[in-house]
């Protein structure tokens, strides 16, 4: 055995000494070189040679390729890439039956693996072992004259004679060694070197929850930071579930405020060793997408991303016309928009139409070979402009790098497919994206946030190992479907059974505590509703208190600055008499609450659309309005209701349906729909008084408070008998009352507002509520039985003269300019807001 002094002075022999060493990943690779560059600038040495550290599959794959340039390399089985194995292991799997096929390749690849590095012979098993029998024997036939990973150790240890060796290897901090490694590494002088221990105190602390266990880890690395420690580890369990709360936490106590703009590209003291999709990067999202446009419709969320990309040629030229062409097209648009239909709506912005024409002119291609494929994604990408104008940073140029090599796994999969259609090509080179963990490269950080296999044999000037539960901590066995248990445990694999877990686990927190001169080991005490207790590993770690300074956040320190203003924000400018927007609505809005009237129909401030398959119920409105103008225009009166209406019922529905461009057999269904909706409803109309309809949708104006608002009135007729008015309002969904009408702040105050405002001499007021199987009138009548359902009001004038006052009172508030935050019932009014970011209702 070596200790780690004598690896470093052999080490600092250079290349003279011929000494490789092999570690078990490419982490532990990397902290033996960092540690290798500190023990040479402790001697003062300004440079030295680069040190052969590497992990033992680059170091076999290194091998290989030597033999393949050597003299015996015509001779020598080519490497698969991983996409190449994951190719045809799916294409194995293919006509199994199974519904996620690239999970179960995945898996499939995991147990080759797995059985060359152990050792493990066939065996007798499930029927999920059987079919990996027959799945690896096909695996191994289309493999002929190929070789994988797996199997390359293997190979490599019968042309070792072919390259040059080096004299001595050292296996670095291997926790267990499989056999497959150990034969191959006897075949050349070889030591083991282990990790030094580092003397230390061990502590163990609780907090109550998750959340609050990170921020004080962050706050202890903090502080060890400022006071001048250089490697610094925590250690987080589930790291790849809660990577982005650990980012988000651990930038806001090392650099608050680091998310205003301009401080996104300062460096951050710390690293997360663990990467995330490379399809999750925007840079590489907004390509993906752009690809899938060029072939097949997107849905319109994706494609308003797209638009406003910055990723897209001439983005920042047109940035603002863009931002207006995607609220433009959001009003018209369906829920699936095609790269044509994109073009067409692009004609007033001449950089991002041109981009899109020389897309679409090559979407007229169609190549047949992976090869041609990744030639044609990158010629799509090209003819867009991407990555955009403006420069790349190091994350985003390094991202673009990566894509690219994905687009060379796509052309390398030629050697194993001759031909693929446009779903097929996107969907593996999506796939790829989304199965490469990447992370751009950046200067070492002091502070390193782990997972718990990235943590093994690395040493720290101190450590803090966090989310050591019970339930989390030694981890559940992952033992792999398609192998026996029974011989997944006679092999020894680390995690293939419960024993081997823990076995595993003990050994790593035996290592934790060897691996720094402060340890911190930390568990939550609660989950929600569910305690939680320590694991049993660290129960014997004496438990207290671990000292961290609680540093101010951002909005803090903003606070003690003291540079604080005072003012009222509730009253506007007032609203000069005349036209105002919205009409009614405005008042109906100001009646929920002031500051949503003031910023609709003043500041202008309104959501954006989002297109939705189908009609959504604004659309169903517009239709039913049509509907019901169509028919009262040609049935004028009662009368007219006791003939045969088929056919003025089927006239309406299909001018109502051509209005809204509706095509094909959903047009063809609305009209039915339309039609039987109209039935019923007629059928509700019979029952009524003798009434004739004086118009139906007549626009007008009303005045309140000084304001002038246009209105539209949907239809008013005029009973027979007594020549009272009727004022009816059409309502689709939700559930319309009368009780919306009552004040002072009405839920609904338009029919009161038209009810105010008409010269006609009124009877009734009503909504007039359309719905299958629940059609109705709802409202007040100032006589008995004028209309169905319709409630008697005794008091009617005092009625009227209530519901203008009420009016006033809100035209008077619309006009002074009262703008309070004052939602009428915080729970129903704001559910369905748009405004909660400006008006911060519930900062109140």
């Amino acid at each position: 055995m070596v200790t780690k002094l004598d690896l470093f002075a052999r080490l600092a022999e250079g290349h003279a000494a011929r000494l490789t060493v092999v570690t078990p990943n490419q982490r532990l690779s990397h902290a033996l070189m960092l540690e290798f560059d500190d023990f040479q600038a402790r001697k003062a040495l300004e440079s030295w040679e680069a040190p052969d550290i590497l992990p033992f599959g680059a170091f076999v794959e290194r091998l290989w390729e030597d033999a393949l340039f050597s003299d015996r390399g015509a001779d020598l089985a080519l490497l698969l890439t991983p996409a190449q194995e994951q190719h045809l292991w799916e294409r194995i799997l293919a006509d199994s039956g199974l519904l996620i096929v690239p999970q179960a390749a995945a898996q499939c690849r995991d147990a080759w693996r797995l059985i060359h590095q152990w050792r493990i012979a066939n065996g007798q098993g499930n029927e999920d072992a059987a079919a990996f029998t027959r799945w690896s024997a096909a695996y191994r036939k289309l493999t002929h004259g190929d070789i994988d990973s797996a199997r390359l150790p293997d190979l490599m240890a019968q042309h070792l004679g072919a390259v040059k060796l080096p004299k001595l290897v050292v296996a670095y901090a291997f926790d267990v060694m499989p056999p497959q490694t150990q034969e191959f590494l006897a075949r050349f002088p070889t030591e083991v070197c282990t990790p030094d221990p580092v003397a230390g105190n061990a502590a163990r602390t609780a907090f109550p929850s998750a959340k609050q266990e990170l921020e004080a880890a962050a706050k202890w690395a903090r502080a060890r930071l400022e006071e001048g420690k250089a490697r610094i580890g925590v250690v987080v369990p589930d790291l790849g579930k809660r990577r982005a709360e650990v980012v988000r936490v651990f930038s806001r106590l090392m650099q608050p405020g680091y998310n205003l703009p301009g401080q996104g590209r300062t460096p951050l003291p710390f690293n997360v060793s663990l990467g995330r999709a490379l399809a999750s990067y925007p840079l590489v999202d907004a390509a993906l997408t752009l690809l899938q446009l060029s072939g097949e419709p997107l849905p319109f969320a994706e494609a308003s991303a797209l638009i406003r990309s910055p990723f897209i040629g001439g983005a920042n030229s047109e940035l603002a016309k863009r931002s207006t062409l995607d609220v433009r097209v959001r009003r018209d648009a369906d829920a699936t928009i095609s790269l044509g239909k994109l073009v067409a709506v692009a004609e007033q912005l001449p950089l991002l139409r041109r981009h899109l024409e020389a897309v679409f002119t090559l979407s007229k291609h169609a190549p047949a070979s992976p090869a041609e494929w990744a030639r044609h994604f990158s010629a799509v990408l090209d003819a867009a402009g991407f990555p955009g104008e403006r420069a790349l940073d190091s994350g985003e140029f390094q991202t673009r790098a990566k894509l690219h090599e994905m687009l060379g796994e796509l052309a390398r999969l030629e050697r194993l497919s001759d031909r693929m259609n446009f779903a097929a090509a996107l969907g593996t080179l999506r796939e790829l994206c989304d199965n490469t963990l990447f992370q751009p490269e950046s200067s070492d950080a002091p502070i390193q946030i782990l997972g718990v296999f990235e943590s093994e044999g690395q040493r720290f000037d101190c450590l803090w190992v966090s989310g050591l539960t019970d339930q989390a901590w030694p981890m559940d066995a992952h033992p792999n479907p398609f192998i026996p248990i029974a011989l997944q445990k006679k092999a020894g694999i680390p995690q293939a059974t419960a024993e081997s877990s823990l076995a595993f686990a003990q050994r790593v927190t035996d290592g934790w505590q060897a691996s720094a001169a402060e340890v911190v080991f930390s568990h939550p005490t609660k989950e929600e509703d569910r305690l939680l207790a320590p694991s049993p590993l660290i129960s014997g770690i004496d438990q207290g208190a671990v000292a961290a300074p609680d540093y101010p956040r951002y909005r803090d320190l903003l606070f003690s600055s003291k540079k604080l203003e005072s003012f009222d924000d509730w009253r506007a400018p007032p609203c000069p008499p005349g036209k105002v927007r919205g009409g009614t609505r405005g008042l109906a809005d100001q009646a929920a609450c002031p500051f949503r009237a003031f910023a609709k129909w003043r500041l202008g401030a309104e959501e954006m659309e989002e297109p939705a398959p189908g009609l959504d119920p604004r659309d169903r409105g517009k239709l039913l309005h049509a509907l019901m103008r169509e028919i009262f225009t040609r049935v004028r009166s009662h009368a007219n209701l006791q003939h045969d209406l088929t056919t003025v019922i089927a006239q309406s529905a299909h001018k109502a349906v051509e209005e809204m461009k509706l095509e094909g057999r959903f047009a063809e269904l609305e009209r039915e729909r339309l039609a039987r909706l109209a039935g019923e409803w007629l059928d509700l109309e019979k029952r009524r008084a003798p009434f004739q309809v004086m118009f139906v949708e007549q626009q007008r104006d009303l005045k309140v408070a000084g304001l002038e608002m246009q209105s539209r009135i949907d239809r008013m007729d005029r009973m027979e008998k007594d020549g009272g008015h009727v004022l009816i309002d059409y309502k689709t969904g939700g559930f319309p009352s009368p009780k919306h009408w009552e004040g002072p702040r009405p839920d609904d105050p338009q029919l009161p507002l038209y009810a105010v405002a008409a010269p006609e001499e009124l009877a009734a007021v009503t909504f007039a509520k359309v719905k299958p199987g629940d059609m109705k009138f709802m409202g007040y009548a100032r006589a008995p039985h004028m209309l169905p359902n319709v409630q008697h009001y005794h008091e009617w004038q005092e009625l009227l003269e209530t519901w203008k006052e009420d009016a006033e009172a809100l035209g008077k508030a619309f006009a002074a300019g009262d703008a309070h935050v004052d939602p009428k019932d915080i729970d129903k009014t704001c559910r369905r807001c748009e405004l909660h970011t400006l008006c911060r209702v519930y900062e109140k």
